[in-house]
C-alpha cells in the first residue's frame, strides 16, 4: 500500500504546484488517512519540499481503528503534551525554505489558522480547498473491496436480526443489537448511529431510536452501516411486522421501490448528479409526494459516510466510474409511518455490467 499512498500524495502535490504552492498542510482526519494510511488523533500531514512528514501529538501505537501509517512516511511526534501538530508542521515547512503553504481552510478554526501564521510569518498561506476530497471521489479497487466487505457485514447483521423475534422489542434495543452484530462479524464499528423506526416513526430520515416497542402491523425501517478498515457503507430496508401488509403499505412500498430502482438505473459514468436525483424524485413527485421529500436522493461513501458526490436537485457535476454512492429515497407519512430503501452501489460502465450493488439484502416487502 505504500506505493498507493505515495501516488496519492504525488497527485495532490501536482495540484498544489499548479495552484502556486509547493507545500501543503492536510489537517482533516479523513484526508490525512487517505494520504498517509492512518490518522492518529490530532495528526496532520505535511507535503514538504524535501519530504512528507506525519506530525502526531505522541508516538502512534501501530495498527488501530485509525489505520496503519505508511511505512515510507517519517513520523514526527511532538516532544510534549499541549502542542499543536499543525503549528509544528508549519514551522518545519518554513525551516525547509517554503515560501507558501496551502492549508485546508474549510477545516481549520480561525484560532488555529492564526497560530500557523504566527509561528511562520514569512509563509504565504493559501487555501487547499477541497482538493483532497476531490481525489477521494473515485475509489481504487482496494477501497471498493473494503466497502464490499463492509456491505457483506451489514447484510449479515441485518439478516440475522430478521430471523429473531421482533414484536415487543424497542427501537433502541434493536439498534444496539444490530451494532453489536456488526462488530461480531468483523466491522471496526458502525458507520453511523443505527436508525430503527417502528410504526409512526418508520420511514423517517435519520430517526433516532426510542423506547417505542414493535407492534403487530407496524412498518419497521432499519438503516445501518458497517465500517471496515476505515471505509463506510450503508443499507436501509423497510419491513412489515407480523401480518400481511395493508393495502396502503403495499402501495407506498411499491412506490418507493420504483423510485429507488429508477435512481439505481440512472447510475452510469457521465450521468449528471442532478439527473440521478431527478430520476428517483420524479417517481415520488408524480404520485403526489413532492412535499417533505429528503433534500437529496443519495451521496458518496468512503472514509466518511457522507461525502461527495451529492445526488441532489441543484448538485453540479457528473459521475465517474468507480464512484460508490447510496440511492436512498423515502416517504414518511406523519402519524402513520413510511418507507425508506437504501443501497450502496459502485458506478460501473454498461460494458462492465452497470452499477455494482454492494448491499444485497432482499428488497421484497417481507412480513416478519
Amino acid at each position: 500500500m505504500s506505493e498507493v499512498y505515495a501516488a496519492r500524495r504525488e497527485r495532490l502535490r501536482a495540484r498544489c504546484t499548479a495552484g502556486g504552492s509547493a507545500t501543503a498542510l492536510v489537517t482533516r482526519p479523513a484526508n490525512v488517512r487517505y494520504l498517509a494510511g492512518a490518522a492518529p488523533h490530532g495528526a496532520v500531514l505535511l507535503l514538504g519540499r524535501g519530504e512528507d512528514l506525519l506530525f502526531c501529538s505522541g508516538p502512534p501505537s501501530g495498527v488501530t481503528e485509525d489505520g496503519r501509517p505508511d511505512e515510507a512516511l517519517r513520523i514526527q511526534a511532538l516532544p510534549g503534551p499541549g502542542g499543536d501538530p499543525a503549528v509544528a508542521a508549519a514551522d518545519v515547512a518554513a525551516a525547509q525554505g517554503a515560501e507558501s503553504l496551502a492549508v485546508e481552510e474549510h477545516h481549520l478554526t480561525v484560532t488555529r489558522h492564526r497560530a500557523i501564521g504566527s509561528v511562520a510569518p514569512r509563509l504565504r498561506l493559501g487555501d487547499l480547498g477541497g482538493a483532497v476530497e476531490q481525489l477521494r471521489v473515485v475509489k481504487d479497487e482496494e477501497e471498493i473491496s473494503c466497502l464490499r466487505i463492509g456491505a457483506e457485514i451489514a447484510d449479515q447483521a441485518l439478516g440475522e436480526l430478521l430471523e429473531s423475534i421482533l414484536v415487543g422489542r424497542t427501537e433502541r434495543h434493536l439498534a444496539l443489537e444490530l451494532e453489536r452484530r456488526l462488530v461480531d462479524h468483523g466491522a471496526d464499528g458502525p458507520a453511523f448511529a443505527t436508525s430503527v423506526g417502528t410504526g409512526p416513526n418508520s420511514g423517517k430520515c435519520g430517526h433516532r431510536p426510542t423506547d417505542r416497542r414493535v407492534e403487530e402491523g407496524d412498518f419497521l425501517s432499519v438503516c445501518l452501516g458497517a465500517t471496515y478498515r476505515g471505509y463506510r457503507c450503508e443499507i436501509g430496508r423497510t419491513f412489515v411486522i407480523g401480518t400481511s401488509p395493508a393495502d396502503w403499505q403495499i402501495e407506498l412500498y411499491d412506490l418507493v421501490f420504483a423510485a429507488q430502482r429508477a435512481g439505481r438505473e440512472a447510475l452510469a459514468p457521465g450521468a449528471a448528479y442532478r439527473d440521478v436525483d431527478r430520476a428517483a424524485r420524479q417517481v415520488l413527485d408524480s404520485a403526489g409526494y413532492a412535499d417533505g421529500l429528503p433534500a437529496l436522493t443519495g451521496h458518496g461513501v468512503g472514509l466518511e459516510i457522507d461525502e461527495d458526490p451529492q445526488l441532489a436537485p441543484a448538485a453540479m457535476g457528473k459521475l465517474d466510474a468507480c464512484v460508490p454512492v447510496t440511492v436512498e429515497p423515502g416517504v414518511h407519512l406523519p402519524g402513520r409511518g413510511g418507507v425508506r430503501i437504501d443501497d450502496t452501489l459502485v458506478v460501473r460502465p454498461e460494458a462492465d455490467g452497470g452499477p455494482e450493488l454492494l448491499t444485497i439484502t432482499t428488497k421484497e416487502l417481507l412480513a416478519l
